[in-house]
């Protein structure tokens, strides 16, 4: 072996323990998250199917109540594009609710810009929200849902600003606002 494929190699393993350490990072994270949210907040489940919401309505029900991409992101877990909702740069004093039951979510005293094109906040309003563990392309990651009806909301990252250092990364198109009254 000459000096430069010694060196290839060397980069190359550098860089394969950079991102197994990574994928075991949040793969510990969101089984922390799970964990703690079971047992704080006793609204959590390891697994959505396995639990039962306060508003369970049919496929049929949520699709006559819902547009075609609020049902997609609700109800079947998707993503909108990022920059594509307004409530990003909403900053007005309010609360935003779930599209799909109009509970409570967030304040507008825990938003922040994130800079990543979705509405993103520090903290949920107490026992607004519930996690799971979210294993889908080829990672884990925690998908936070509303606690009411079970709607995917986004996910949950530890890189948000203090007091949480979390960001709840949501899909506006899960959400509607409404301004603070007067």
């Amino acid at each position: 072996m000459d000096r430069r494929q010694v060196l290839q190699l060397g980069i190359g393993l550098a860089s394969s323990a950079w991102i197994i350490k990574t994928l075991l990072d949040q793969r510990s994270f969101a089984d922390t998250m799970t964990m703690t949210s079971e047992e704080n907040a006793g609204t959590m489940a390891t697994n959505k199917a396995d639990k039962t919401f306060p508003v369970t309505k049919t496929d049929a029900e949520w699709q006559a109540q819902l547009d075609a991409e609020q049902y997609r992101v609700l109800r079947t877990e998707g993503t909108e594009r990022a920059g594509t909702s307004p409530l990003d740069k909403q900053y007005d004093p309010g609360t935003y609710y779930c599209a799909g039951c109009d509970q409570a979510l967030f304040t507008s005293e825990t938003k922040f810009n994130s800079g990543t094109g979705w509405p993103s906040f520090y903290q949920p309003i107490d026992g607004a929200v519930g996690t799971t563990t979210d294993k889908s392309l080829f990672m884990t990651r925690v998908e936070v849902h509303c606690s009411n009806c079970g709607g995917h909301l986004g996910h949950v990252f530890k890189d948000g600003p203090k007091p949480t250092g979390l960001r709840y990364c949501m899909n506006g198109v899960s959400m509607r606002f409404e301004p603070a009254s007067a």
